[in-house]
């Protein structure tokens, strides 16, 4: 499942539960479940109500609870959720967003972690919020999450510290890394516990190319209103686009080169394709400036180490720079089986096809070090695919999964 986030008119806790409950109704439960464990009695009341601003419709989520005190010591509210009876892993994203939510006020406020306490944030809303997020994000199965650019907002906003810029200090250092946009609206848009969520969640927002499937739709309305925009979060839920496909993300690096000798290339790419990270090179016969001919090289390689390949590819060949970019891809579920035929152990890749077909490709390293010709080579081949497949379809699950790039 992968969820992505639109914050039309921004994102707050509340606007969050209501957006995931109203894309997912059954969600419902989970959160009172949790909010339950708060043992907060009958002072906390919550409820998913309908709601429309005459052109969307959704939900808004609700909590009734006394006027929060002048201000509430962060400690305190830890312990609230500290000592609640929840599911382990939703205590901890509780904590975890609370975490966040109390190291951000104290480095903006320049104060030790211990000496924060919450003002607007101080009633006990706060601590249904965050349950009710850590909830339901456990609920939805732990996507995957992205979202589009975040409205930064306008003007001013009154706090017990004053009058403060928007987005809030403590918001701004929430959203740190993120892409946010003016969409000249005033007023303020992303609150700390939206912006505390949304941090938590680490969603992308580079563009997304992997094809899904559209399941649910979810409107969480906020509080306020803005003139010409709905005060909406909007959740789309997607599905794979097929059960048998997978995603992940690689980098790709392309460069080209015109002064290398094709021996001494050759040994390069040679020693690049056994590097760290590295998952496969290619090379392509390309016009090079002043109608020189020239080789394009492309190297896929792990994203978290694409700064490592790129020295390598400059180490092993001439280029002066190289591009690269990291770019979704879809992958067939894979398995790699080992062969035991006419005296030779032989490699066997067997991939999963859209509809459930299988079919098997053995490794030519093997094919190679078995000595034989070529006609020997071909029945090599045939023998070893054919008990690859027979073997897969007497034991599914006994095989080892193969996470190299074709």
């Amino acid at each position: 499942m992968h969820v992505h986030l639109d914050a039309v008119g921004g994102a707050a806790g509340d606007m969050f539960a209501a957006a995931m409950v109203d894309a997912c109704p059954d969600y419902i439960e989970a959160v009172e479940t949790a909010v339950r464990a708060l043992d907060l009695g009958d002072r906390v009341a919550i409820a998913f109500v309908p709601h429309s601003d005459g052109v969307l419709r959704g939900r808004r989520f609700r909590v009734t609870c006394p006027a929060p005190p002048h201000a509430t010591p962060a400690d305190v509210v830890r312990e609230w959720i500290a000592r609640a009876s929840l599911a382990r892993a939703v205590r901890m994203r509780a904590l975890d967003i609370l975490a966040l939510l109390t190291e951000a006020e104290a480095e903006v406020h320049g104060i030790p972690v211990t000496e924060v306490a919450f003002h607007e944030l101080g009633g006990l809303d706060t601590p249904v919020d965050l349950v009710a997020a850590a909830a339901l994000i456990e609920a939805a199965g732990s996507p995957s999450w992205s979202c589009g650019a975040l409205p930064r907002g306008r003007g001013m906003v009154r706090t017990e510290h004053g009058m403060l810029p928007v987005p809030a200090p403590a918001t701004v250092r929430l959203l740190d890394g993120m892409v946010l946009v003016d969409d000249g609206v005033e007023g303020e848009r992303i609150t700390p516990t939206g912006a505390a969520i949304l941090h938590h969640l680490a969603p992308e927002q580079a563009a997304d190319f992997v094809p899904r499937r559209l399941r649910a739709t979810g409107h969480g309305f906020g509080s306020s209103t803005f003139e010409g925009r709905s005060n909406v979060l909007r959740a789309q839920f997607y599905a794979p686009l097929a059960e048998n496909l997978e995603t992940d993300r690689i980098a790709v690096l392309t460069f080209e080169v015109d002064d290398q000798s094709p021996e001494d290339l050759a040994v390069g790419l040679e020693r690049l394709r056994t590097a760290d990270g590295v998952l496969d090179v290619s090379q392509h016969a390309v016009g090079g400036k002043d109608n020189r001919l020239a080789v394009r090289v492309q190297v896929l390689a792990s994203p978290d180490q694409a700064h490592a390949v790129s020295t390598q590819c400059f180490r092993e060949t001439t280029t002066l720079g190289l591009r690269w970019t990291l770019t979704d891809r879809l992958l067939l579920p894979r398995a790699m089986m080992t062969t035991d035929g006419a005296g030779h152990s032989i490699r066997v890749k067997v991939a999963t096809r859209p509809g459930g077909g299988r079919t098997a490709k053995a490794e030519l390293a093997d094919l190679r070090a078995a000595g034989v010709g070529q006609a020997g080579r071909a029945e090599l081949r045939a023998e070893a695919e054919r008990q690859a497949l027979d073997d897969l379809h007497e034991d599914p699950v006994g095989s080892e999964r193969d996470h190299d790039n074709d």
